[in-house]
């Protein structure tokens, strides 16, 4: 597939990597100012194409977004016509939300023209997002949304680098929820001090 990485911070640039590794071809939409993140994604992986954030989401069948919860409303712009196209939202608005939306995946199915928006790549760091694999076994992803082809596709990605599952947490209305399971993470990693290095693995007995 054609993926279109809209922010390649850490979370974009670790999903960009693996998601070429597994075969898919990465464009980064990047504004007019390309930060020096993205300029060094780019030196290091000189196959991914930096375009326009339009030219590139124009290219792709999947859409990932993984910016910050303020720059929501002018990424929403910048994209264009995006009714054919799958999105999905790594962002978190457990510390600071879009404004005038509970959180980032809300504002851009409204602020958007695609209806196949889901959450997913949001509940773990990103070291696990490029390694997602712990003594021979993957960790667990998890995605929420209306959208089943978008869920799907979701599940697809996340599987082929690596992820043993992807949970459905369900609809629009979970995406809190799954925000919540982000911020669990955060909240053992970093303010608790374990540390990046831990991941959450579901079990059935």
């Amino acid at each position: 597939m054609n993926i279109a990485i809209i922010g390649a911070g850490n979370v974009g640039g670790a999903l960009a990597k693996a998601f070429h590794k597994a075969g898919h071809k990465i464009f980064i939409g990047s504004r007019e100012s390309v930060s020096d993140k993205t300029k060094k994604l780019v030196e290091e992986n000189p196959e991914f194409k930096i375009l326009p954030i339009n030219q590139a989401a124009a290219e792709a069948d999947v859409i990932l977004i993984a910016a910050t919860p303020d720059s929501v409303r002018s990424i929403s712009e910048a994209l264009g016509d995006v009714s054919d196209k799958i999105i999905i939202d790594t962002m978190n608005s457990v510390f600071k939300k879009p404004e005038g939306y509970k959180n980032t995946t809300e504002a851009l199915l409204q602020l958007t023209n695609c209806k196949d928006i889901v959450k997913c790549f949001n509940t773990t760091g990103f070291e696990n997002m490029y390694n997602p694999v712990y003594d021979g076994n993957g960790i667990d992803m998890f995605t929420a949304g209306n959208s089943t082809k978008g869920k799907d596709i979701a599940a697809k990605l996340s599987k082929e680098i690596g992820f043993e599952n992807c949970y459905d947490f369900g609809g629009n209305d979970k995406f809190d929820l799954i925000e919540q399971l982000a911020m669990c993470w955060i909240n053992l990693a970093i303010m608790q001090k374990m540390g990046r290095d831990i991941a959450v693995k579901i079990i059935k007995r």
